[in-house]
């Protein structure tokens, strides 16, 4: 074995233009194989960030008709204890409690529908980062205040800034009438427009008084420490709550169209893929064929002085091996500092395809994934086609006609 790898490494090599552009066929494909699994896949994480992550939460706690009519009817009582059992879970990263319900918000002649959210001030930044890193002007909610945060652009919407009062009208608890005036504290810019246009945030406390709750919540949102156990997790607090009056969701049953774009568009990038591997496949089949054209006299003359046709296929396919090898390699390497780059600076869309992601409520940027199994898939897929190439030269020097290889034929 070590005489047969020498021999192919020392082939490779007597022929260096042929040997590069083989290699270089590998590493193109390899570099955009990875490149455009890792934006595709980056743009789901940012999705998903943006949504879950930033507000929703990936599991969440509620009344058990709550899902299918999200009224503010739909509560249920904010026990201190089930907190802390929801909090106990190894997986549970953060549960914080809320009240979230619809209002009218007005500012002299200007009104809009708004989501009204009642949050744990001191909680909702370990969930979503309301405070610090999304405050933009003002400052942010104390466990007792009155006052108000507004999104940035809903904000910009009604005219509203700090100090400045909104008029919030809605429907309180069993047909009460929710009405009163806050003053705005803070403008908060969320990452998702479609939240920031439409987002008012008041304490636990205030949103209780405004809908006429007592001690009551409409959900308990949690982020998780391992995402990929999401649905484990969600079994076990199922189990632990053991009341039939409050259901655990998951980020997928909360946000289904979210769900639906990612599975339609994973879909259709799957298909590309698809199409750019058979593209590949083609490439560096076409690469080898020149190479074994290139070396019929060569085989022919082995042959004549007494190689065997299996040992010198052996040489041959450890030499695509290499090859393989070698292109893949350097592929990885080389997409490694644009994955870096496209990680911590995300490529940010303009113009019409910049309006279409907004239109649709998402940010117009496309970060790329960092590495993870994808990374190695790609990889292993490509190298998989060089194997399926290498059935072109081992089949035909086994099949090698010795007196039609030395005239060239």
């Amino acid at each position: 074995m070590k005489e047969i790898l020498k021999l192919a490494w020392r082939n490779l090599w007597r022929n260096r233009r042929r040997t590069l552009i083989t290699a270089a066929s590998i590493f193109f494909a390899i570099f955009f194989a990875i490149g455009m699994r890792s934006f595709q896949l980056g743009s789901y994480d940012h999705m998903i960030k943006q949504v879950i992550e930033a507000y929703t939460g990936y599991l969440q706690v509620q009344q058990s008709d709550y899902l299918d009519d999200p009224g503010i009817d739909n509560v249920f009582e904010a026990k201190p204890e089930l907190l802390k059992q929801l909090e106990g879970d190894p997986n549970v990263k953060v549960a914080v409690p809320r009240i979230e319900s619809f209002a009218l918000a007005s500012t002299g002649t200007l009104s809009k529908g708004v989501m009204v959210t009642g949050i744990a001030p001191d909680k909702e930044g370990k969930l979503s980062g309301l405070g610090r890193q999304k405050l933009i002007k003002g400052r942010n909610l104390g466990v007792d205040d009155t006052g108000i945060l507004l999104s940035e652009r809903l904000s910009k919407y009604l005219k509203a800034g700090i100090g400045d009062t909104v008029v919030l009208m809605g429907q309180g608890y069993h047909g009460a009438s929710a009405a009163d005036v806050f003053p705005v504290r803070g403008i908060v810019r969320l990452p998702s427009p479609d939240l920031d246009n439409k987002l008012i945030y008041m304490t636990i406390a205030t949103a209780s008084t405004f809908f006429g709750l007592s001690n009551q919540l409409t959900a308990i949102a949690i982020n998780l420490n391992n995402t990929d156990g999401m649905k484990r997790t969600q079994k076990r607090l199922t189990k632990l709550i053991n009341d039939n009056r409050l259901s655990v969701k998951n980020w997928e049953e909360l946000n289904p169209v979210l769900k639906q774009q990612i599975e339609e568009d994973n879909k259709s990038g799957q298909i590309f893929l698809a199409v750019l591997y058979l593209i590949i496949f083609f490439g560096i089949f076409g690469t080898v064929q020149m190479m074994i054209s290139e070396r019929q006299h060569e085989f022919g003359m082995m042959v004549a002085i007494g190689m065997k046709r299996k040992k010198l296929a052996e040489i041959i396919l450890v030499e695509m091996l290499m090859l393989g090898f070698l292109g893949a390699i350097s592929g990885m390497m080389a997409i490694i500092p644009f994955i870096l780059w496209g990680y911590y600076d995300p490529f940010t869309m303009t113009g019409e395809m910049a309006r279409m992601y907004t239109d649709i409520g998402f940010d117009p940027v496309m970060p790329m994934a960092w590495f993870d199994g994808y990374f190695f898939r790609q990889a292993g897929v490509v190298f998989l086609m060089v194997l399926l190439a290498s059935w072109l030269p081992v089949r035909s020097i086994l099949k090698l006609n010795v007196i039609k290889a030395l005239h060239g034929q």
